[in-house]
């Protein structure tokens, strides 16, 4: 009886995994970056504009909560007015491009709305100050996201979300000095 009991449990697991597996959406994504730094050695600082593109998936866990990770390849920066000391501030143009890996935790108002929110560990690939290539950003940001998504019909999703860096964009002695990163992005996408 138990082996009986113990075989029709795992049919129904199998099935049950077979079922999470075809219901798991993948898809591309592209859209703008609106992004900034901040710093207390800003004395004033304006928006870069950038893109980000990349693949993600979707996998429901009920039918109002999903986990969603992505892989993106997204620009971010600014151009700020940096204070030096004993001299009027100089304006630098920062640029920073990462591969964002955010992993969303996804949760449905409706059939089509939904709002997320997580981590996003973001590697950095790419840096220039003052248009030059350098080598002081922080290989590695901890950040965050939080927005909403809305699913069209025929696999078309719109999505607007707050990125916010919770560590530092670039590696410095000084413990004093922090520039951390932050903006908007604003996406369209396909879900297949």
């Amino acid at each position: 009886m138990k082996n009986l009991i113990l075989i029709f449990s795992l049919i129904i697991f199998s099935g049950t995994i077979v079922k999470a597996q075809e219901s798991v959406l993948f898809g591309v994504k592209a859209g703008v970056n609106f992004t900034n730094m901040n710093s207390d050695s800003f004395s004033d600082n304006n928006t870069r504009t950038g893109f980000h593109l990349g693949l993600l998936a979707e996998i429901p866990i009920t039918n109002r909560f999903s986990i969603q990770p992505e892989v993106l390849y997204a620009t971010q920066g600014t151009e700020a007015d940096v204070i030096m000391l004993g001299s009027s501030p100089r304006t630098t143009e920062y640029k920073l491009d990462y591969i964002q890996v955010p992993l969303l935790a996804k949760i449905y108002l409706t059939e089509s709305l939904s709002i997320e929110a997580g981590p996003s560990f973001n590697f950095l690939v790419n840096e220039e100050i003052g248009g030059e290539e350098t080598d002081l950003g922080s290989s590695f940001e901890f950040g965050g996201a939080i927005g909403a998504s809305y699913k069209f019909i025929g696999g078309f999703f719109g999505d607007v979300r707050y990125i916010n860096g919770f560590t530092d964009a670039f590696d410095s002695d000084n413990d004093t000095i922090s520039i951390k990163n932050n903006g908007f992005q604003v996406g369209v996408g396909f879900m297949f």
